[in-house]
């Protein structure tokens, strides 16, 4: 566990403590241990969300701002996913990962079709409304902040979206991209399929990317793309939310693979090669398809 992670626990209740602990992940909560939350503080829902978000900005990996955000979406299942905010020393801030990012795309790669609110440290900056407003629970998004609570609607009024350059699909809804699966290793065939998940409906770049990490385990990410262009998230980015979500750094990392769609506008090989290399790891296995 992060040192983080174990004071931000430390400073909750110890009945929430136990609660907490007694679950594997202390990033994706359950709508079964928010209820039992819920009994044992006599909160609301909203009040609980705010009382958790230092745990969730315990997570953030921020060494260049020294700013910890965190996030909480909470899913149309019912189950809540923490997020917090990620800085890649070396690389353009363009690299940077958010916390409403972050908490959406652990949303997404959990398999959540839907949000109902967002609980946030701070007002979300233009970038975040941007990716907020792509999924499909826009319109009826909910913003909850310390102090009060808004709609995505009323912070991003006159929004740009999806249905403006006569996009059908939007972020959550479940994808299926038909792409030829390539020969190779297990770590490839896990970039495969995470890209024919991945939601790129104006490049057609869809690209997934998988890490092996030291101790054997194996993780995806998958690209999310935007109408407004720059807030949407590479695969590596991706990945790397899931990585930290599980209290490790990028150093963590053994091997990788990308897999991305050969008849896309665009390629996120030199940029995930790049970020890679700026923790020392130049295992990519790379395939288009």
């Amino acid at each position: 566990m992060l040192a983080t992670t174990h004071h931000a626990l430390n400073e909750l209740p110890a009945s929430w403590q136990a609660l907490l602990t007694q679950h594997a992940s202390l990033t994706h909560l359950p709508a079964a241990l928010i209820d039992a939350l819920l009994a044992d503080s006599q909160l609301s829902k909203r009040d609980l969300s705010l009382q958790l978000l230092p745990l969730a900005a315990s997570f953030a990996y921020a060494n260049i701002s020294h700013f910890h955000v965190g996030a909480i979406a909470w899913g149309h299942s019912g189950d809540w996913y923490l997020g917090a905010n990620m800085e890649f020393l070396q690389q353009p801030l363009a690299q940077t990962i958010h916390a409403e990012q972050c908490a959406i795309t652990h949303a997404w790669l959990s398999g959540e079709t839907g949000l109902q609110a967002i609980t946030i440290n701070a007002s979300p900056c233009g970038h975040c409304r941007q990716f907020m407003n792509e999924t499909n629970s826009a319109k009826a998004l909910q913003i909850h902040l310390p102090g009060r609570d808004q709609t995505l609607q009323q912070l991003l009024p006159d929004a740009f979206g999806p249905v403006d350059l006569g996009i059908v699909d939007t972020l959550l809804q479940p994808q299926q991209q038909l792409l030829p699966q390539p020969q190779g290793s297990a770590l490839m065939q896990a970039a495969w399929l995470a890209a024919t998940h991945s939601y790129a409906p104006y490049s057609r770049a869809y690209a997934g990317v998988a890490l092996m990490l030291a101790d054997g385990r194996l993780l995806t990410g998958r690209y999310a793309e935007n109408a407004a262009f720059n807030p949407s998230l590479p695969p590596l980015q991706s990945a790397l939310t899931m990585l930290r979500l599980l209290g490790l750094e990028p150093e963590a990392i053994r091997q990788a693979a990308l897999f991305e769609s050969q008849a896309g506008a665009l390629s996120h090989h030199a940029s995930t090669r790049a970020l890679l290399a700026a923790y020392g790891i130049d295992s990519l296995e790379y395939q288009r398809g």
